[in-house]
C-alpha cells in the first residue's frame, strides 16, 4: 500500500487526511499550522516538517491549498515537494487553483520524472468528512488509475476529465454554477420574505421540483438558521471566480452572470463578511432590502 504525504490540514485537507487513516494509509503530514497537525498525528499520522521531507517520505502526495500561489510555494518553492520528490512519484494538487498554473507545475515536476494530477474537489466540509465529496480530475489515464482507488476514500464520484488542468476548468465550471445557485436562491428567499411568506415553507415548497438542487438543500436550512460558519469561505469563492473570469476571458467566453455575483462577492468583502461561508451571500440581498430571511420562531 502506498505511502501517502498530505500537505495542507485546512477546512477540507484534515477531514480528508482523517479518513485516508481510516482506510488503513500510512501518511506524513505537513501543514504550516501546527494545531491540526498535532491532531492528524494523534490520529495515527507521522508529522512532516516541511513539504520537501513530507515528499521524501511518501509514494504518492496530496496537496490540499487554498490558493495557486500556495500551491506553487508548497511545491516548487524552498523546501517544497520537489526537492523531495524522486522519478516515479505522484503529485495529486486537490486544491482548487487556475488550469494554467497546474500545467505549469505539472511541466516543473515532469524534469524530475514526477507526475502530476490536478483534482480539485466540489462538496464543502459536509462531504469532506463523510467521504462524499466529488473529485474532478485531469492528467493521464495511466498515472489517474494508479492512485483512484487513493481518491475513492475520499470521494463518492472520481471522474477523470480529461487532460492536465481539466480538473480545475472542471471546477471552475462547477463554482460558477454554486454561485449562481446561491445567488438565484437569496434572490428568490428575500423576494418571499420580504411578500410576508414563510422563507422555511418557500424552501420546503419549491425544493422538490424544478428549483430544488443539492445548493438549496446545503445553504436554505444555513440561511434560515442564519448561520454562516464557513464550510467554504466567501474569500475562497471570490477567489475561483477570479480563475473562471480569467480563464475565460483568455479563451473568448463572455460570462456576464459570473461577473454579477463577483461583484456581490466583492460587496460583501468591503462589508467584512469575506470569511463568512458562500451561503452568506443572501446577506447582500437582505441588506438592499432592509429584511433578513430567517424561520419564525415558535411562540
Amino acid at each position: 500500500m502506498e505511502r501517502i504525504g498530505f500537505i495542507g490540514l485546512g477546512i477540507m485537507g484534515k477531514p480528508m487526511a482523517m479518513n485516508l487513516i481510516k482506510a488503513g494509509y500510512s501518511l506524513t503530514v505537513y501543514d504550516i499550522r501546527p494545531e491540526p497537525v498535532k491532531e492528524v498525528v494523534a490520529a495515527g499520522a507521522r508529522p512532516g516538517t516541511s513539504s520537501k521531507d513530507v515528499a521524501s517520505q511518501s509514494d504518492v502526495v496530496i496537496t490540499m491549498l487554498p490558493n495557486t500561489q500556495d500551491v506553487k510555494d508548497a511545491v516548487l518553492g524552498p523546501n517544497g515537494v520537489i526537492e523531495g520528490a524522486r522519478a516515479g512519484q505522484i503529485l495529486v494538487d486537490m486544491s482548487s487553483i487556475a488550469p494554467l498554473a497546474a500545467k505549469q507545475i505539472a511541466a516543473e515536476l515532469q524534469k524530475k520524472g514526477v507526475e502530476m494530477l490536478d483534482a480539485p474537489v466540489s462538496g464543502g466540509e459536509p462531504k469532506a468528512k463523510d467521504a462524499t465529496l466529488s473529485i474532478m480530475v485531469g492528467g493521464k489515464k495511466e498515472v489517474f488509475d494508479r492512485v483512484e482507488r487513493i481518491l475513492r476514500c475520499m470521494g463518492s464520484s472520481v471522474v477523470l476529465v480529461g487532460e492536465i488542468g481539466s480538473g480545475n476548468i472542471t471546477k471552475l465550471a462547477n463554482q460558477i454554477i454554486v454561485a449562481l445557485n446561491i445567488a438565484a436562491m437569496s434572490e428568490a428567499m428575500v423576494l418571499a420574505t420580504k411578500a410576508g411568506v414563510d422563507p422555511e415553507k418557500v424552501f420546503q415548497a419549491i425544493r422538490g421540483g424544478l428549483a430544488g438542487s443539492a445548493v438549496l438543500d446545503a445553504k436554505a436550512p444555513m440561511v434560515l438558521d442564519g448561520n454562516f460558519k464557513p464550510g467554504f469561505r466567501i474569500a475562497l469563492h471570490i477567489k475561483d471566480l477570479a480563475n473562471a473570469l480569467e480563464t475565460a476571458h483568455q479563451i473568448g467566453v463572455p460570462v456576464p452572470l459570473t461577473s454579477v455575483v463577483m461583484e456581490v462577492m466583492q460587496a460583501l468583502k468591503i462589508d467584512g463578511k469575506a470569511m463568512d461561508d458562500h451561503g452568506g451571500i443572501v446577506q447582500f440581498y437582505e441588506k438592499l432590502a432592509k429584511v433578513e430571511v430567517r424561520r419564525k420562531k415558535a411562540k
